[in-house]
C-alpha cells in the first residue's frame, strides 16, 4: 500500500491553481502582462521548463540559465510559485544529431527521426547520463530560491524502444527476474511452436516477425518498459533529491488509460510518502465517442488519482480548460462546464486544479489547444471562468489536507490488464480499462463514492468491491479474507483464467474456481452488436461461458445457447460473492439487487471530504438542468450562506458546504 502524504506542496497556501507556463514562446514585454493576469485570476503556482532544454543547454557543453533565472525571479516578486521541471522529456535536434543512438527504434525496426517531442531511448547511455546531468544542474542552481515550490521530472512517461540498447537491458531485467534461462523458458512456455531459447542472445523484444509472437514474451516486455521507465525517472528524481531534500519530486502521470503502458502500482512508493507528490494529467474524451458522460469521466480520473495515492490528497497537474487539440475533432465545453469539472476534481481529493497551458500558443503542434488566456484574450467564456475558479479556491483553502472516503471500490490490476490483451485471445474486445470505466459511471450515476484500487490493498474499509475484470490473478486469498469478513465482492466474467506467467490454470476460472463456487466449462464470445438474454429479463453482451454452479445459487440463466447459468450468489464467511458469466448490458439491475440506492437523483454529484479533526465538507454539483432539493446542512464555504434541508441547488451549480454535524458517507 502506498504511504499518506497530507502536505503536499507546504509552500503554496491555499489550494494549488495554475498551469504550465512557457514564457520562452513569448517576447519578454509579454511576461508582466502574463503575471498581471495570474494574479487576477487568482494563480498560485505554474509550471515552467517543461520543454525547454534547447534553451538552457543549446549545444554540446553550453549552459545558458540567463532566461530561467528571469522567469523564476519574476514569479517570485509576484509571489507565485514555481513547479520547476527537468525539461528532459524532449531533447533538441543537437543532441539527437550528435547521439543519434538515442533516437527510438519501433518494432518495426526503424530508427524515428527528430522533429516532435519525446523522442528519446529510456536505455541509450548518453540520454541517461544527460538527463542525470541536468537534473543535477537545475536542482544546484534552483535549491533555495523563493520560487521553488516542488520538482516535476521528465513529462508523461511512456516512450518504449526496441533497438539493442533495449533488447541488452531487457536481458539484464529477464535474468533477475526468471533467475536462468531455463526458468524463462518455463515462465514462456517455450516448448510451445519449437521457441525454446539456448542462449541469452537469441531473447528479443517483441519486433515483428512472422507469426503471433509469444504471449508471455509479450507481457514481460510491458514489465520491463513499465520498470525502465521508473528507474529513468528515479535517476532524475535521485539526483535532484541531492540538492533539494525539503521539496516534493513528482510527475504527471496519465493513469485514466493505458496510454502509457505503465504500471502505476509498482511506481506507487516512488511517487507518494516523504517529499513525493500523485498528480495527474486528465484529458476528457469528447462525449460522442463515448456513452459515459463527461462529469462521470472527471470521477473516473480523480478516483483512480486518489487510488494510487492511498486516498491521501494528490493534485491534477493538467486538464484542457476548453478543447484539446489532438482529440478528433476539435469539441468546445460548454458554459460552466470548466467549473464544474474543476470543482469536482477539488472534491474528490485534488489539492487543487492546473491546466495544459496558461497562455495558449500561436505555433507548435498544440497551438490550438485551449488554455487559461485563450487566444480570445481576457474577454471570454473561458478567461471569466477561469477567474470565477480561483476565487472559489480561494473561499474553500481549508479543506486543503481532508481526505476522501469511498463507500466502494473497483479493482485494476495494470499486468492483467496488459495479460488480456496479449496474442491468442479467444475475444479481441473484453478489454479491460473499457469495462472499469462502465462500472465506475453506473456507481457515479447512484451516487457512490468509488476508489480505484489494487486487488492486493486493504479493501477492509468497503462495503463494497467490484472486480469487473481480472483476468490474471496469482491468487485469491485477499480477495477470500475481504468476503469472508462481511465484505460483498463482485467478480466479471473471465477472470481468474491466467497465472503472472499468463499460463491458463485447469479448472476455469482456476484462481476464483472455489471462491465463487462455479465451474466454467467453455467460452462463448457474443459478436460485436449481438446480445444474449437471461431469464430474468436481462440481456449480456460482449461474452458469455458455459458455468455450472458447485457451490452456489443460480440468480439468473442463459435462455439460448449456452443455456446455462448467468450470474451467480454465493455466501462465504460473513460476506457474500457474486459471479457474472456475461457482461451485463445495463448495470442497474444487478446495483438493485445489491441494495445499492437510488436516493441521489442522477447528475446530481455528491462527495465528502473529511479533516482527521472530523470537519467535514460536502461537495455537491448539479450536472443537471433541473433544480435539485439538497438535504444538507450547514454553510456554503463559496457563498457564506446558510445551506437547509430545503435549500435549492440550481442547474448548473456548485456548492461546498461546511457540514454542521456528522453525514451519512456517499
Amino acid at each position: 500500500m502506498v504511504h499518506p502524504n497530507n502536505d503536499i506542496i507546504p509552500t503554496v497556501e491555499g489550494l494549488a491553481y495554475g498551469g504550465d507556463y512557457n514564457p520562452e514562446q513569448w517576447p519578454r514585454e509579454v511576461w508582466d502582462e502574463d503575471v498581471r493576469l495570474m494574479r487576477e485570476a487568482g494563480v498560485n503556482i505554474v509550471s515552467v521548463n517543461i520543454f525547454a532544454w534547447a534553451r538552457i543547454n543549446p549545444g554540446p557543453g553550453e549552459w545558458d540559465f540567463e532566461q530561467l533565472d528571469a522567469i523564476m525571479d519574476l514569479l517570485a516578486d509576484a509571489g507565485i510559485k514555481a513547479d520547476l521541471a527537468t525539461s528532459t522529456a524532449s531533447p533538441p535536434p543537437w543532441f539527437s544529431e550528435a547521439h543519434p543512438e538515442t533516437l527510438p527504434v519501433n518494432a518495426e525496426g526503424v530508427r524515428l527521426n527528430s522533429g516532435a517531442r519525446a523522442e528519446y531511448c529510456p536505455h541509450a547511455p548518453a540520454f541517461r547520463d544527460a538527463v542525470v546531468e541536468m537534473a543535477s544542474r537545475l536542482a544546484e542552481r534552483y535549491t533555495g530560491h523563493p520560487a521553488l515550490a516542488m520538482w516535476h521530472v521528465g513529462n508523461e512517461y511512456y516512450r518504449s524502444c526496441f533497438c539493442d540498447f533495449a533488447a541488452d537491458a531487457f536481458r539484464a531485467w529477464l535474468l533477475e527476474r526468471h533467475g536462468s534461462l531455463a526458468g524463462l523458458n518455463d515462465a514462456w512456455g517455450t516448448v510451445f511452436w519449437s521457441q525454446t531459447y539456448t542462449a541469452w542472445s537469441q531473447v528479443l523484444p517483441p519486433r515483428i516477425c512472422a507469426e503471433t509472437p509469444n504471449p508471455g514474451l509479450v507481457l514481460d516486455w510491458q514489465r520491463f518498459s513499465s520498470d525502465a521507465l521508473l528507474k529513468l525517472f528515479r535517476s532524475e528524481a535521485d539526483a535532484i533529491a541531492k540538492y533539494s531534500s525539503d521539496k516534493p519530486i513528482t510527475t504527471n502521470l496519465m493513469v485514466t488509460g493505458d496510454f502509457s503502458g505503465i504500471d502505476y502500482h509498482r511506481w506507487g512508493d516512488h511517487v507518494t510518502g516523504p517529499n513525493r507528490l500523485v498528480a495527474t494529467d486528465h484529458y476528457l474524451i469528447p462525449e460522442h465517442d463515448t456513452d459515459i458522460e463527461w462529469p462521470a469521466q472527471v470521477a473516473f480520473g480523480a478516483d483512480a488519482s486518489r487510488g494510487l495515492a492511498g486516498g491521501s490528497p494528490w493534485l491534477l497537474m493538467e486538464q484542457a480548460a476548453n478543447s484539446s487539440a489532438w482529440r478528433r475533432g476539435y469539441f468546445a465545453k460548454k458554459p460552466g462546464d470548466q467549473l464544474r469539472h474543476s470543482l469536482s476534481y477539488v472534491a474528490r481529493g485534488s489539492e487543487g486544479a492546473m491546466y495544459f497551458q496558461w497562455r495558449a500558443s500561436r505555433y507548435g503542434a498544440e497551438r490550438y489547444h485551449s488554455a487559461m488566456l485563450p487566444h480570445g484574450g481576457e474577454d471570454s467564456k473561458v478567461f471569466r471562468e477561469v477567474k470565477e475558479f480561483g476565487a472559489q479556491l480561494k473561499q474553500i483553502a481549508e479543506v486543503k489536507g481532508s481526505r476522501v472516503v469511498a463507500r466502494a471500490a473497483v479493482l485494476l490490476d495494470f499486468e492483467s490488464s496488459w495479460a488480456a490483451k496479449t496474442p491468442g485471445q479467444p475475444s479481441a474486445d473484453m478489454a479491460t480499462y473499457p469495462e472499469l470505466r462502465r462500472w465506475h459511471a453506473a456507481l457515479w450515476r447512484r451516487g457512490v463514492t468509488t476508489d480505484i484500487v489494487n486487488p492486493a490493498w486493504d479493501l477492509s474499509g468497503y462495503e463494497f468491491v467490484f472486480a469487473p475484470h481480472l483476468y490474471l490473478l496469482d491468487s485469491d486469498a485477499h480477495l477470500r479474507d475481504y468476503v469472508e469478513h462481511g465484505g460483498t465482492l463482485v467478480i466479471g466474467p473471465y477472470s481468474g483464467i491466467v497465472d503472472r506467467n499468463d499460463h491458463v490454470r485447469p479448472g476455469l476460472p482456476g484462481a476464483i474456481r472455489d471462491l465463487i463456487g462455479v465451474r466454467v466449462e467453455e467460452f462463448v464470445p457474443i459478436p460485436e452488436g449481438e446480445t444474449i438474454a437471461l431469464d430474468d429479463g436481462t440481456e449480456g453482451q460482449t461474452w458469455s461461458e458455459a458455468a455450472h454452479a458447485l457451490d452456489a445459487d443460480v440468480v439468473a440463466s442463459f435462455t439460448d445457447y449456452p443455456s446455462t447459468g448467468a450470474i451467480f450468489h454465493r455466501h462465504v464467511g460473513q460476506g457474500e460473492v457474486w459471479y457474472l458469466a456475461t457482461r451485463p448490458t445495463d448495470l442497474n439491475p444487478l446495483l438493485d439487487r445489491l441494495g445499492i440506492s437510488t436516493d441521489v437523483p442522477e447528475g446530481l454529484e455528491l462527495v465528502r471530504r473529511r479533516h482527521e479533526d472530523g470537519r467535514s465538507y460536502l461537495f455537491a454539483i448539479n450536472h443537471t438542468e433541473k433544480p435539485q432539493q439538497l438535504q444538507a446542512t450547514g454553510k456554503d464555504l463559496l457563498t457564506g450562506k446558510p445551506w437547509t434541508e430545503a435549500s435549492i441547488l440550481e442547474p448548473g451549480q456548485g456548492v461546498v458546504i461546511r457540514e454542521r454535524s456528522e453525514a451519512h458517507k456517499q
